[in-house]
Formats: structure tokens, C-alpha cells, sequence
């Protein structure tokens, strides 16, 4: 099965002059590569808002959820932070992530055991 693309001559073009000449090459690279950021870059700039006035209203028809949420990631983020600053151990926090949990167990404790699966007394520190 042949691509559609096989058949122009304009591509068989592009194809012929980017396998002979190097510098079509690098220039057809960079024209492929550079404009579509450089595009993509001044539409970023030109819809990006710092509009205090917008911020200020959407901050405050915020839903309660949300303001809770950001409110609850903020904490976590400082807490992870000062851990990084106080030079802690942080790989439970890589290994909970890879089980797909997050350690919200007990908060300001930092290393707690982990409940076993067949122990009664675990669920009910869980729950505490």
C-alpha cells in the first residue's frame, strides 16, 4: 500500500532535495521544527492573560471545592518542600506513589508502618 504522498510530484521533489543536498536538509529541519514553536510561542504570549482585575474575579466566584483543593495542595506542596529543605528520606513517598496511593494516613507523621493485608487491628488504626 502506497502513501498518497508518493505520487505528487512536489513530494517526490522534497524527497529528492533533502536526500541530495545537506544544507535543504537542515534548513527544511529547522523550518519544521523552529516555525511551528515560534508559533506556538506567540499564541501563548497573545492569549495569556495577567489581567489582575480577571484573576481577582475568578478567584472569587471559585466553588468551595476548588478553593479546598487548593488550599489542601498547597499544604502538601509546603510539606514536601520542607522536606526537601530539611534533607529527609522521601523514597516512601516514591513507593506510595507507585502502589498509587498518596501518605495522607496520619498528617505531620512522616514514616509509619504499613498496615498488613490479614491484620484486624490495621483497619481499625486506619480509621482512627
Amino acid at each position: 500500500m502506497s502513501f498518497l504522498g508518493e505520487k505528487s510530484a512536489t513530494w517526490r521533489w522534497l524527497v529528492r532535495r533533502t536526500r541530495d543536498s545537506k544544507p535543504f536538509f537542515f534548513a527544511f529541519a529547522t523550518v519544521c521544527g523552529v516555525v511551528p514553536g515560534v508559533i506556538g510561542y506567540c499564541v501563548m504570549q497573545l492569549t495569556n492573560s495577567r489581567n489582575e482585575q480577571l484573576e481577582a474575579q475568578l478567584r472569587k466566584n471559585a466553588r468551595p471545592e476548588t478553593i479546598m483543593m487548593g488550599q489542601a495542595n498547597k499544604e502538601r506542596l509546603a510539606e514536601y518542600l520542607g522536606e526537601l529543605q530539611r534533607k529527609e528520606n522521601t523514597n516512601d513517598r516514591y513507593v506510595a506513589a507507585l502502589k498509587g496511593e498518596t501518605l495522607t494516613r496520619k498528617p505531620y507523621v512522616r514514616i509509619q508502618p504499613i498496615p498488613k493485608e490479614n491484620d484486624p487491628n490495621a483497619d481499625k488504626e486506619q480509621k482512627k
